[in-house]
C-alpha cells in the first residue's frame, strides 16, 4: 500500500481499486446547479485529526503527533499547523475547525495562554492564505482544564465565568481575523451531576447572559458570521443544558438569541439523546435553527461518544436529504468531528478515514438527489395530509375556525377511517433507490 508521502492529491477515480482515491466524491462535479464541494463543504477537525493520539478512558496514546518537538511547544504547534494544511491539500478539503487549545500550547496563566493562541492565529492566517483554505468555525475549550470541573458560564465560581469570557473573546477575535463563517458554543460541562448542589435557575440565566454578551461583543466588532449551539445530552455531565435540538431551540428563544444563533448538529450526539440524526436535523430545520453539522457516527453497542468516521450510507443519505430540503448550507458545512480508531494509528489511516467519510457523504448526496427526484416519498406525505388542504382542515391551518365550530363539525361525522401510513412500503422505496 502507498505511504502518506506517496499520495500527492486524493482524486476522483470511479471504479478504482486504489484505496487512496475517491469513488463517489468528485469535488467539481455539478449537482443541482452547484459543485459537490459546495453542497458538502467538508471541514477538517483540528482536535481529532491533528492532536488526538488514540487515548481513551482505559488506555494511553497509540500514536505520536508531537513531530519530535515536545520540548518546544510553539515549534510543535507550528509543525502541526503545517501538517494540517498539507493534509487538507491532499484531501481537497476547503475548510477546517478548531478549539483554542487545539492550535496553541496552554501557558501558566490565562494571559500566557491567550498570547500563545494569538501568535498561532497569526501563523495560521498566513497558511490559510497560502493554501486557499477557510475557517468554517472555531470555538473555545471551556471544559478540559480542572477550573471548568463545574462548568464555565454555569460555574458557581464567578472567576471561572470571567476566564471563559476571556477565552471566548479571544476566539471571536480570531474568527474575525481568519474570516470564519461561524463560531460554535459547545457547553462541555454546562450542566449538572446532581441537583442537590445546583442552582439551576441561576446557571441557566448565567449561560444566557454569557451568550448575549458574546453575541453583542462580536457584532460590535463587525463579526457577520453565525453563532451555533451544539446539542449533546451527556458526557461528561449527567445532564447537560444543551441536551438536544429542541432543548437548545427553547434556550435560544428564552434568552432572545433568535436571528443570531443556530444549531450545529452532531450525528453521535443525536443517538446519545435517544434520537436519530435525521430527527435532530428535522427539528432544527422546522424551528429555523438549521446551521451546521458535525459529521460522524457512534457505535450503537457502546454508550458513549465514539466519534467514528461516518460510513453508514443510509444515514448520510437521509442527512443530505434533510440538508437539501432545508435549502443547503449557508454559513455551515460538514465538519468531520471524527477520529481514527485506536488501532488505526498511522498517518495513512488518517487519509483512508477521511476518504471513507467523504465518499460516504458524497454517495449520500447522490442518493438524496435521486430520492427527491423520484418524488414518491414527497408525494406520499403530501397525500397523507391532503385533508388539510381543503374544507375544515384548510380552515384549521389558516386559523379561521374555533373550538365551537370544530365541535359542531365533529357531531355530524360518522365512522372515521385513517389511511395506512405504509411505513414498510416507504422503507422499501428507500432500498429500491439505494440499490437499484
Amino acid at each position: 500500500m502507498k505511504t502518506y508521502n506517496d499520495v500527492k492529491k486524493v482524486v476522483y477515480a470511479k471504479g478504482s481499486k486504489d484505496p487512496f482515491t475517491y469513488k463517489f466524491y468528485d469535488p467539481d462535479e455539478v449537482i443541482l446547479g452547484k459543485p459537490m464541494r459546495e453542497h458538502l463543504k467538508f471541514a477538517l477537525s483540528y482536535w481529532h485529526t491533528i492532536d488526538a493520539e488514540g487515548v481513551d478512558m482505559f488506555g494511553s496514546a497509540t500514536m505520536d503527533k508531537s513531530f519530535g518537538l515536545k520540548d518546544d511547544p510553539m515549534a510543535m504547534f507550528r509543525k502541526k499547523a503545517d501538517f494540517a494544511f498539507e493534509l487538507m491539500d491532499k484531501l481537497q478539503i476547503d475548510y477546517y475547525c478548531f478549539h483554542d487549545v487545539d492550535i496553541a500550547p496552554e501557558g501558566a496563566t490565562v494571559a500566557e495562554s491567550i498570547k500563545n493562541f494569538n501568535e498561532m492565529v497569526d501563523y495560521i492566517a498566513v497558511l490559510q492564505k497560502k493554501h486557499g483554505k477557510k475557517l468554517l468555525w472555531n470555538t473555545a475549550n471551556n471544559f478540559g482544564d480542572k477550573k471548568f470541573m463545574a462548568g464555565a458560564a454555569t460555574s458557581p465560581n464567578a472567576d471561572v465565568f470571567a476566564v471563559a469570557a476571556a477565552k471566548v473573546k479571544a476566539g471571536i477575535d480570531a474568527a474575525i481575523k481568519l474570516g470564519a463563517d461561524g463560531y460554535v458554543f459547545w457547553g462541555g460541562r454546562e450542566g449538572y451531576d446532581t441537583l442537590l448542589n445546583t442552582d439551576m435557575a441561576l446557571e441557566l440565566d448565567n449561560l444566557g447572559r454569557f451568550m448575549q454578551m458574546s453575541r453583542d461583543y462580536a457584532r460590535a466588532k463587525g463579526f457577520k458570521g453565525a453563532f451555533y449551539l451544539e446539542p449533546k445530552p451527556k458526557e461528561p455531565t449527567k445532564h447537560q443544558y444543551d441536551f438536544d435540538a429542541a432543548t437548545c431551540m427553547n434556550f435560544i428563544r428564552t434568552y432572545g438569541l433568535e436571528g443570531d444563533f443556530k444549531l450545529n448538529i452532531e450525528a453521535n450526539h443525536a443517538t446519545l439523546a435517544g434520537h436519530t440524526f435525521q430527527h435532530e436535523l428535522r427539528v432544527a430545520t422546522v424551528n429555523g435553527g438549521f446551521g451546521s453539522i458535525d459529521a460522524n457516527q457512534g457505535d450503537y453497542l457502546l454508550g458513549w461518544d465514539t466519534d467514528q468516521f461516518p460510513t453508514n450510507v443510509y444515514e448520510t443519505m437521509m442527512c443530505m436529504y434533510e440538508v437539501l430540503k432545508a435549502g443547503g448550507f449557508t454559513t455551515g458545512g460538514l465538519n468531520f468531528d471524527a477520529k481514527t480508531r485506536r488501532q488505526s494509528n498511522t498517518v495513512e489511516d488518517i487519509l483512508l478515514a477521511y476518504i471513507a467519510g467523504m465518499d460516504a457523504f458524497a454517495l449520500g448526496l447522490r442518493l438524496a438527489v435521486k430520492l427527491i427526484e423520484d418524488g414518491r416519498i414527497d408525494e406520499f406525505v403530501k397525500d397523507r395530509y391532503a385533508s388539510y388542504s381543503s374544507g375544515i382542515g384548510k380552515k384549521i391551518v389558516e386559523g379561521k375556525t374555533n373550538l365551537q365550530e370544530l365541535s359542531d363539525y365533529a357531531m355530524g361525522l360518522g365512522e372515521i377511517k385513517v389511511d395506512s401510513g405504509r411505513q414498510e412500503y416507504l422503507e422499501a422505496v428507500i432500498n429500491e433507490i439505494m440499490f437499484e
